[in-house]
């Protein structure tokens, strides 16, 4: 079951998290070498319905952990006094061997207690069914679990989840790019009606719509995309593992403060 956010209108929007939130592979094109996201998406819709000025920040990071993220971004975040935060975390600590779901869950809690303290609505996020990918689907028992315990830490708190496991439309991968992690610019554009619609803003439902059936691919075809893959991004992840190294290391949030959105 669905919650109900505590309003319909916010002035303050701050969204945490890691690549998926900063925008990843959704370039901005206002601001070359910058990405958008489904999280300004979304803040373009609260701003369009709003009957007053919305200030948003992003302060997402590619490559943290869920750890990085409550002990580098929920300080700041508190301190800029939000009435909606987006948390979503924990998809790179679930990407690691080892990775205990129900730990990852007790820390993110906490997180969502201290917001709902301070009078902030909290938007969760469940992760994607890897059950296609290769490699990654042997992670899927213990993101299902991590899931389940985000629908009762909703429950608990007066929380929003965005349902990504079972969005139908989110298992085509011409909705992902090339490293099968980030979502193209359509599939960011989808999750931020998905959240709109979560938070019970009047937007469109389109974005329920599967594309077009595309035809199978041949088989030689196939097994070139996943050797591609590996090449060009599973050995590059566990080469920055062995090296304790982060695609995010050095890098800033792209919208550290509370900025006023345009309108319309």
């Amino acid at each position: 079951m669905q919650l109900e956010p505590s309003r319909t209108s916010w002035r303050r929007y701050v969204a945490l998290g890691d690549s998926f939130t900063e925008g990843l592979s959704d370039p901005d094109p206002e601001r070359p070498g910058q990405y958008r996201g489904w999280a300004d998406r979304l803040a373009g819709h609260l701003a369009a319905v709003a009957d007053g000025d919305v200030e948003y920040a992003n302060l997402a990071v590619r490559g943290r952990l869920l750890g990085q993220v409550l002990a580098e971004q929920v300080p700041v975040a508190l301190a800029a006094g939000p009435d909606l935060v987006s948390l979503v975390a924990g998809g790179n600590d679930l990407l690691r061997p080892g990775a205990d779901p129900d730990r990852l869950a007790a820390a993110l809690e906490d997180a969502v207690v201290r917001f709902r303290a301070a009078g902030a609505d909290v938007l969760l996020a469940t992760g994607v069914d890897p059950r296609q990918t290769p490699i990654i689907r042997r992670t899927r028992g213990r993101v299902a679990v991590f899931n389940a315990s985000l629908w009762s830490i909703a429950a608990r708190h007066g929380a929003v989840v965005l349902d990504q496991w079972g969005a139908a439309w989110i298992q085509d991968w011409r909705m992902w790019d090339g490293d099968r992690i980030h979502l193209t610019d359509e599939g960011h554009r989808r999750t931020a009606l998905a959240a709109a619609t979560a938070l019970g803003l009047p937007v469109g439902d389109d974005w329920r719509a599967p594309l077009p059936p595309q035809p199978p691919r041949a088989l030689r075809a196939a097994l070139a995309d996943e050797a591609a893959w590996v090449r060009g991004f599973v050995a590059p992840w566990i080469g920055r593992r062995l090296r304790g190294r982060s695609s995010g290391d050095g890098r800033a949030a792209k919208r550290p403060v509370p900025l006023v959105l345009p309108r319309g």
